[in-house]
């Protein structure tokens, strides 16, 4: 039985008065009561955001209890609303609040924003900023689908649209438009390019004015109110607004200019302990998160130490992070997306000009309280996320790396005064603990003015990287290096280079004396170095200012300063996995490191003008002695490997020895000999001519050829001391007097022994078993190929920047107006029979062009390339006079009677012995360092009749090790 309709009745009464209707004595319904709901089905219990919906509800406004946002005209958000600051879609359900994200009880910016959302258990693995459920968008929408239209029968099921009166229509109609739908699925024509998300527009840009503080553009701009959100801290400027400034001066002016840091301004002016620079070019939004989540969680790791009297619950605002860009259109746009995510960085804030005057960096700072992850995923304060004050300078130009410190010593550093500084590359991954362990060691000593940790390389998951050979002998190398070379120069108070990747610096041991020298003056210096004024030798050195900075600071007059290594600080890197990539690293590495020990030595007079005690200074000669002589052994490397496989390999050509028979021995060294010597001349030829992207095929093939070799020479050696032990005629005793026995055993045993002993020393022995084998093999690349292709591209003092790409404009140009363009062309038959007057002329009495003089750069070049080709012929001469030389004279003895291979094998075997004393030593101090800071506690467990002799034994041994850190120390 249907119903009857409800009476309409007007609310205001009118006097109009109209004929009866058969309507006016209708039964009439009361009105419904307060349990009355007209919408029951629309409020299901177990998802209460997403109403199932009728037929009719689409002609009506959702109920007031769904939690939607509201919608303008457009579909967008209103604005002004509080809902309408978390954006996103008109009809999307708001983001649920984090764990962390109840305000402050002291907090004055708690307004409606702010919502109590209850939240579902998470793991620890999962994003707190994703949505609540595990389940896609897609799997979403299904759900609400099909709860949609559950209550209805197959045949039933509602297609609504704007023409919601399928009613009045016939059956046929109806099913037609089922017809319909079904075919096109209610959609139109694919779109084509890139759409806009629904319910996001583009930002609206307005017109304001901006007063300028002291004449530059300062603005504090507010953060994103979803970021807002989820804050713990709003109680200070810096947690809810960006401060943008926008610097039209040189680095170097930074501080006359009158520019300043939030941290000296107002109630956010504080000290700065540690100054960490984190410098960028191209990298993407992965290898920026690795870096700077590392980072923060170093800095929760100074806010951990509560018993410490410089760190503590507030010693983030100790800290400064600033991240230099080297180039608004180098950085990667999903690394400013990130960057952007934390909060430090809005689009459209900065400009190109401020009162006519270029901008040179865009500076912004703000205290973020999240961070993103490598796999970028927020984490917050839940994971034990702290404040960190970031400055983030966005250089407008691409100016080198070297100017990206300029920025942070001569105009950051310089506002801030900071104690330490600390350096990164973007892409390293510094130990959870390892900045604290650098700041440490400045700490402990007052005379350190500089300090790095330990570089890895990055083994990939259960170490799949080192399949790469490539990727394991420079795993190898940076092993052996930490554990042999970087701690004997840690004893001797020099290390030859810092790597930028992880170091750190006193500030104050940096700043130039009162007539502008001192060591930060010589590291810029190669930023300025240009045309003939700078030689090669000088521009070849800057490629490693590193280097410089480290010399400069030891022998910095009237001071004591020492560089130190540490251990407990390690940091993850990238490798080369290619080869061009790995060629083209080590071209400046290798040219630097030559001109900076050859510069070191020249100039080491002037550590008699510093105030290092008599042994410092001993010690210090001593490590220059040192030095001198691996220098001679690197510019000889050459002869000295093709000599070492001449008679090894040689050896095997003998018939009495030939492990094959029938002269094959023999043939396969004239074979492998004559493939080295060519393999030499093809390496010169590559090198002048090609670039390794441009030749990959045969730096690859040759470098294989070179392994092969080196399995070839490494098999003599085994087979010619097997046979010597089992060859009952040649009596051979197991002395040192026996030449065979001395020559290869002793020595390549001392040197292989060494490595593996060391390691073990150092509890790191992993990569002897994973990464010896392809570094051995890959040892004759290093040598010839690595070493030719440097010392051939002495010249090429660049990184990679572009050179001078402007348009000229001196024929002028076509300017339009409409369909027609506006020429300089000859007005009268004058001027064009003059011009032809003038070529006549010219041709008839032979006039004589005059010559453009050469540009600087091309003669910055020919300067180059010239002093190149000398060193070159030098280079190249000198090894090859002494490898024919060493070849005749001793080509008819035996490996027994080769004075000079014997002296070449021991002293690879003395240099190895050497750096073990000084790695062993190094050990030793750091034993006493730790049983000093009370970590190692030497007590003995003695009857309490003893009187307590164990702890007073445990004092004796710890001032019995002070004493010994101090003479050590000076």
């Amino acid at each position: 039985m249907r119903s009857p309709r409800p009476q309409y009745t007007p609310s205001v009464a009118s006097s109009h008065t109209r004929t009866g209707s058969i309507l006016d004595d209708a039964p009439r319904i009361p009105p419904p009561d307060a349990s009355y709901m007209s919408y029951d089905t629309r409020d299901p219990s177990h998802r209460p955001w997403s109403p199932a919906s009728r037929l009719t509800d689409y002609s009506r406004p959702p109920a007031s209890h769904a939690s939607y946002e509201p919608s303008d005209i457009n579909g967008s958000p209103r604005p002004g609303t509080p809902s309408s600051r978390y954006g996103g879609s008109p009809r999307r359900p708001l983001p649920p609040a984090p764990r962390f994200g109840n305000a402050s009880r002291n907090s004055q910016f708690t307004d409606d924003v702010t919502v109590s959302i209850p939240l579902n258990h998470r793991e620890d693995d999962e994003d707190i900023f994703g949505p609540e459920s595990d389940l896609s968008e897609s799997r979403r929408y299904d759900d609400y689908e099909h709860e949609r239209y559950d209550h209805y029968d197959e045949d039933e099921r509602p297609y609504p649209d704007e023409r919601d009166s399928y009613h009045s229509g016939s059956q046929e109609t109806l099913s037609e438009e089922h017809e319909y739908y079904d075919k096109y699925e209610h959609y139109g024509p694919a779109p084509d390019g890139a759409q806009e998300r629904r319910g996001v527009r583009a930002p609206q840009m307005s017109k304001k004015e901006v007063p300028l503080i002291n004449g530059e553009l300062v603005l504090e701009c507010k953060i994103p109110t979803i970021l807002y959100s989820f804050l713990p801290r709003r109680d200070e400027v810096e947690f809810t607004h960006m401060r943008y400034t926008a610097v039209t001066c040189d680095p170097d002016d930074f501080v006359d200019r009158g520019y300043k840091l939030r941290q000296s301004i107002g109630r956010t002016t504080r000290e700065t302990e540690l100054f960490i620079c984190i410098t960028m070019y191209n990298e993407d939004e992965i290898l920026f998160t690795r870096t700077m989540y590392a980072v923060m969680k170093n800095i929760s790791h100074f806010c951990s130490r509560s018993r410490s009297r410089t760190w503590g619950e507030n010693g983030w605002q100790k800290v400064v992070v600033c991240i230099i860009s080297d180039g608004r259109e180098k950085i990667h746009p999903r690394t400013l997306d990130a960057l952007a995510a934390m909060g430090v960085y809005q689009h459209g804030i900065a400009k190109n000009f401020v009162n006519n005057r270029a901008v040179q960096a865009h500076v912004y700072e703000y205290t973020t309280q999240v961070s993103l992850d490598s796999d970028l995923k927020f984490k917050g304060a839940e994971k034990g996320i702290v404040p960190c004050q970031i400055i983030f300078c966005l250089k407008e130009k691409n100016s080198r790396k070297l100017n990206s410190h300029r920025w942070f010593f001569n105009a950051f550093g310089k506002a801030l005064n900071p104690n330490i500084c600390i350096l990164l590359d973007v892409g390293t991954r510094p130990g959870g603990t390892s900045l604290y362990h650098l700041w440490k060691a400045f700490d402990f000593d007052s005379n350190v003015a500089g300090a790095c940790g330990e570089i890895k390389a990055m083994k990939g998951k259960y170490g799949s990287y080192l399949l790469n050979p490539l990727v394991a002998s420079q795993n190898f190398e940076y092993k052996m290096s930490n554990i042999l070379d970087k701690p004997l120069e840690s004893v001797f108070g020099y290390i030859t280079v810092l790597p930028g990747a992880l170091s750190a610096y006193r500030y104050h041991a940096l700043q130039n004396d009162e007539t502008g020298h001192g060591p930060l003056s010589q590291y810029f210096k190669g930023e300025t170095l240009h045309g003939q004024h700078a030689d090669v030798f000088t521009a070849n050195m800057y490629l490693a200012e590193d280097r410089i900075l480290c010399w400069e600071l030891v022998a910095k007059r009237g001071e004591r300063w020492v560089l130190k290594y540490v251990k407990g600080c390690h940091g993850e890197t990238d490798v080369p996995d290619s080869v061009p990539e790995f060629i083209s690293q080590r071209r400046r590495w290798l040219n630097g490191a030559f001109f900076a020990a050859v510069y070191s030595l020249v100039q080491m007079r002037q550590i008699l003008q510093t105030d290092h005690t008599l042994a410092r200074k001993i010690l210090l000669y001593i490590e220059f002695v040192y030095q001198f002589v691996q220098l001679l052994f690197t510019y000889f490397s050459l002869a000295n490997f093709y000599l070492a496989f001449y008679f090894v390999a040689g050896g095997l050509a003998d018939k009495r020895v030939d492990p094959f028979g029938h002269g094959i021995g023999n043939i396969i060294f004239i074979i492998l000999r004559y493939t080295c010597i060519l393999l030499i001349a093809i390496q010169f030829i590559l090198s002048l001519g090609n670039r390794p992207q441009g030749a990959r095929r045969l730096y690859l093939g040759s470098m294989i050829i070179y392994s092969i070799i080196m399995v070839y020479t490494t098999f003599a050696i085994f087979y010619i001391v097997v046979r010597q032990f089992t060859d009952k005629d040649s009596g051979v005793s197991f002395t040192l007097g026996n030449n065979v026995f001395t020559n290869l055993i002793v020595s390549m045993t001392s040197t292989i022994g060494l490595y593996f002993a060391m390691s073990f020393l150092y509890l790191d022995p992993w990569h002897m078993f994973t990464s010896a084998g392809q570094y051995f093999l890959l040892l004759p690349s290093y040598i010839c190929t690595l070493q030719v292709y440097a010392f051939c591209n002495t010249h090429d003092v660049t990184w990679g920047t572009k050179g001078d790409n402007v348009m000229k404009t001196d024929l002028g140009g076509a300017v339009g107006k409409g369909e027609t363009v506006e020429l300089e062309m000859p007005s009268e038959q004058l001027d064009i029979d003059s011009g032809y007057d003038e070529a006549l002329r010219n041709l008839r009495d032979r006039v004589g062009v005059p010559e453009k003089p050469p540009s600087e750069s091309q003669l910055q070049e020919d300067y180059y390339k010239s002093v190149r080709t000398y060193m070159v012929v030098s280079w190249m001469v000198l090894n090859a006079i002494l490898a024919m030389a060493v070849s005749e004279v001793y080509s008819d003895k035996g490996i027994g009677d080769n004075f000079y291979l014997r002296f070449l094998l021991w002293s690879v075997a003395a240099l190895a012995v050497f750096r073990a004393i000084g790695s062993t030593t190094f050990a030793v101090i750091n034993l006493i360092h730790l049983i000093v800071e009370g970590r190692i506690r030497m007590t003995l467990k003695l009857p309490s009749w003893a009187g307590g002799v164990g702890e007073k034994l445990s004092e004796t041994m710890s001032s019995v090790g002070s004493s010994i850190t101090n003479t050590l120390r000076t």
